[in-house]
């Protein structure tokens, strides 16, 4: 095929030379270690000669095949193709004969044109290398791994000219504060080519990002043998730097979730890429440019155009001549057509071809790829000159996959903890294997997730019981958050607390339950009998107040009586004509009236004025109140236990001295105490780290010293919830301290983070959450023994908050009735005033001072208002008036 591929170039070629004997030939030479690039060479000179129909320029294409590595034939080519006249050289694609026929060039001023890579690339008087600057490809590299946030990097990587490639990487070790670690592919000798002993070394080290360096001609290979070993799951990530890798086949990586993200120069759904693709075969299965064949076109076409620009738009006579390799001869119109190559811009197969003042190639942009199901999909590109990364990851169709179609059968293996109720032993007589051995709250939750999401598991026990801690010293895991990031488990699933230090490295569901930080103490223990316990139902206050009220109600009695001309009565009611009256509201009868109220006895005395009664009857409705809410109260005193526990939350716990606490070593909890800012919080900590007997291996543990000794526990609500449950004996004491949720560990960056969650939500919002610990805290294992048990709510003292309203109603009726004794009182000092025609002011000074005697309880009768006496007839005589009123 590519033997019938260059034949029909040769007669398309022979075809256009005798159609334009009339036009100008230049005769130019391409020194090839490949037949495709040969191909390459002459598809592109002759596309070139029949772009321009009335064009009078023709490039000649003359191809010499030399080995890469044999500089000495590079040589002698060149000086052939220099002896018959050809003005300009293109390759050779081996960057250690290049130099050698880029020193030629220089001193005959030959435009030397390169696409090949070259990491010693300077400036040049006559060399055109169109192909990227390699640190400009490094500064991408950077700027893609500083966008993906990637804190340690492995390069992997097969010879030196692919490590020189990525060389500049390890200035992270050094200005970003990443660490970047080189591995080579090594095979071993009986085995060319098998990566698989090497590539196990690499998975031991527990990284998840990889930049892969290599030649493309081993890509594929590599990327299978990745596979072979483990390493093309979900949690990897790799940044491949060859920019042909859209002309592999990737199809066997594309359904593994695989984080891959790739790089190219050309979009192969371009139509010309596409016609050059089917001329110019890169391989016997693949119609996929390589980007060196298409900077060779790219090439061709900027030489052509510089040619015709300087023949055609600026009538420059170019003549061609052989020169010997020998001689002193140079040829002079060789500056010319390298100044306007390198000032010229024109837009080809790999994009934009622009060069900058020192003659390297810029403002060229590559495609940042990522591979999907669907294959290698665009998602941003890069601009060498700004130095920008849009990513844009499109919506594709069918991109958007339903819950699950990740997880869909995948297997993982699932850790547990045997802590109950997360995790533990079947219960039976009956030998059981695998995951029927084990049930529980977690082993429930497992399996309701696999139901939604379609997934295989197996559970393993982690054998120390250890949940994660990071030790400060190395840096290093252990327990469980170490078997994740070690990749010997896919997930972890106990009591384990979803924190920001575990979250740095591993990966949490959302919560699956919320909780808190509470303390576990012994159940409050009875109040003993006591002889005041008939003063229980009122607090303190609220008995005060009563003795206040009763008090200065009755003073309030004693000053409306004597105020209220009512209340003075005729000791005899036998006699019309009584020498004086009397007072029933003395100071002791006062008391005396209050008292029997309150005792609800009742009293001799009766109320005659309407200010008294008034008042009488707001008292006794505060005594009927008053009397209810007691008898009440005392009911609830002498049938409900009422409970005492020494302290009430975590402040009072770290105040005293007699009760011992701790909690559980190494843990969430006692983690919590250590980072808290909080004073109080961090004297807890003090604590504990002062008395380190106090703190417990396991919550077990700490539930048994609970039991048998004077010490209080800090752990997990839940968890006291379950024990709770189980020993009749504990309770939960305060609220909760902090506010946190156990998740699903899994390992950093895994794809199956959302679906996880989305299914954990589900089973929240279908309340199979909540059944589930239903069953495990209260119905399983001994749930709900203590139940029966529970106390009743404790009686408490009625406060002033309680039976404020009726003292307000007794101090509002009191003073009421006060203002009414006293308008009777001027009201009827006002009539006789008028009657007898005596000073007002007169006869109230005289009804004063008679008031402040509050000794007299006798009054005289001329001292009396005219209705004080009982009758409907007025009497006059010469020394006094006496009016009669009906009583």
């Amino acid at each position: 095929m590519m033997l019938a591929t260059v034949i029909l170039v040769l007669v398309l070629d022979l075809v256009n030379r005798t159609d334009c004997h009339d036009k100008q030939r230049y005769n130019i030479g391409g020194i090839f270690s490949d037949a495709i690039q040969e191909a390459a060479f002459r598809i592109a000179t002759y596309t070139m000669n029949n772009k321009y129909p009335y064009s009078q320029i023709e490039l000649v294409p003359s191809t010499s095949s030399v080995l890469p590595h044999n500089t000495l034939e590079a040589y002698r080519s060149t000086c052939g193709h220099l002896q018959n006249a050809s003005i300009a050289i293109f390759g050779p694609g081996s960057s250690i004969a290049s130099p050698f026929i880029q020193s030629l060039c220089d001193a005959k001023e030959i435009p030397h044109i390169e696409t090949h890579r070259d990491f010693e690339m300077n400036r040049n008087d006559t060399l055109v290398n169109v192909h990227p600057h390699p640190r400009v490809l490094t500064d991408f590299f950077i700027d893609l791994i500083e966008s993906f946030r990637w804190k340690k990097v492995i390069v992997i990587y097969d010879d030196d000219n692919n490590l020189l490639s990525v060389a500049p990487l390890l200035e992270f070790n050094n200005k970003k504060g990443r660490k970047v670690i080189l591995k080579q592919l090594e095979y071993p000798d009986e085995q060319p080519g098998n990566y698989r002993p090497m590539l196990n070394k690499v998975k031991l080290l527990g990284e998840m990002q990889f930049v892969l360096a290599c030649s493309i001609d081993i890509l594929e290979n590599v990327l299978k043998q990745l596979q072979q070993v483990g390493m093309m799951t979900e949690i990897y990530s790799y940044l491949i730097t060859n920019l042909d890798l859209q002309t592999i086949d990737i199809e066997p990586f594309q359904y593994g979730g695989t984080n891959i993200t790739g790089i190219r120069m050309i979009d192969p759904d371009l139509t010309e890429v596409k016609r050059i693709s089917m001329a110019v075969r890169d391989s016997s299965d693949s119609h996929k440019l390589r980007v060196e064949t298409a900077l060779l076109i790219d090439a061709v076409q900027l030489f052509y155009e510089t040619i015709y620009d300087l023949t055609i738009d600026r009538k420059m006579i170019i003549q061609a001549r052989p020169i010997n390799c020998k001689s002193t001869d140079n040829w002079k119109y060789g500056d010319s057509i390298i100044n306007l190559m390198k000032s010229k811009s024109t837009l080809g197969l790999t994009g934009l071809m622009k060069f900058d003042n020192e003659g390297f190639r810029r403002d060229f942009k590559i495609d940042v790829l990522e591979l999907y199901p669907q294959g290698l999909i665009k998602v941003g590109e890069w601009n060498s000159t700004l130095r920008t990364i849009d990513l844009q990851r499109p919506v594709v169709e069918n991109f958007q996959k339903n819950l699950g179609d990740n997880l869909f059968n995948t297997t993982f293996i699932v850790l547990i903890s045997l802590t109950p109720p997360y995790g533990m032993l079947k219960e039976t007589t009956t030998q059981l294997i695998g995951n029927d051995r084990f049930e529980g709250f977690g082993i429930d939750v497992i399996k309701e997730l696999s139901g939604i999401l379609g997934f295989n598991y197996t559970f393993i026990l982690q054998e120390d019981g250890l949940y994660g801690n990071r030790n400060k010293s190395t840096g290093k895991w252990n327990g469980m958050i170490r078997e994740i990031i070690d990749g010997r488990a896919d997930l972890a699933i106990t009591d384990l607390t979803v924190t920001s230090e575990r979250e740095s490295a591993v990966d949490f569901t959302m919560p699956f339950m919320n909780l808190g930080i509470s303390i576990l103490y012994r159940k409050p223990e009875p109040v003993p009998p006591s002889l005041f316990m008939f003063a229980s139902p009122f607090s303190f206050y609220v008995w005060l107040l009563l003795g206040i009220s009763y008090f200065i109600v009755s003073l309030s009695f004693f000053v409306m009586g004597r105020l209220s001309p009512s209340e003075w009565q005729n000791p005899y009611p036998c006699v019309d004509e009584p020498e004086y009256l009397v007072n029933q509201f003395t100071i002791r009868n006062s008391f005396w009236f209050t008292m029997g109220a309150l005792m609800q006895q009742g009293s001799e005395l009766a109320p005659v004025a309407i200010s008294t009664r008034t008042a009488s009857g707001v008292w006794w409705l505060f005594v009927l109140i008053m009397v209810s809410s007691y008898t009440a109260n005392l009911a609830a005193f002498l049938t409900v236990e009422t409970l005492v526990t020494p302290f009430n939350d975590i402040d009072e716990l770290a105040a005293q001295q007699e009760i011992k606490f701790g909690a559980k070593k190494n843990g969430a909890t006692a983690n919590y105490f250590r980072d808290s800012n909080l004073t109080k919080y961090k004297q807890v900590w003090s604590y504990m780290v002062h008395h380190p007997e106090l703190m417990m291996d396991s919550n077990e543990d700490g539930v048994v010293k609970v039991e048998n000794e004077n010490y209080a526990f800090l752990m997990e609500s839940t968890t006291i919830e379950y024990v709770t449950e189980r020993h009749c004996t504990l309770a939960r004491v305060g609220g909760l301290l902090d506010d946190k949720g156990y998740g699903i560990a899994m390992k950093r960056y895994s794809p199956y983070r959302n679906d996880l969650s989305t299914a954990v939500l589900q089973l929240q919002e279908k309340s199979i959450l909540t059944g589930l610990k239903i069953k495990w805290w209260k119905e399983k294992r001994g749930g709900g023994r203590c139940a029966s048990k529970s106390e009743a709510g404790e009686a408490t003292p009625l406060d002033l908050k309680n039976v404020g309203g009726v003292f307000l109603v007794l101090f509002i009726g009191t003073i009421l009735g006060m203002m009414g004794s006293f308008a009777e009182m001027t009201n009827c000092i006002y009539k006789r005033s008028r009657r007898e025609n005596v000073p007002f002011k007169e006869q109230f000074m005289r009804e004063m001072r008679f008031f402040v005697q509050f000794k007299q309880s006798v009054k005289e009768v001329n001292n009396l208002p005219p209705d004080s006496v009982s009758g409907k007839h007025l009497m006059n005589n010469s020394t006094k008036t006496i009016d009669y009123v009906k009583m």
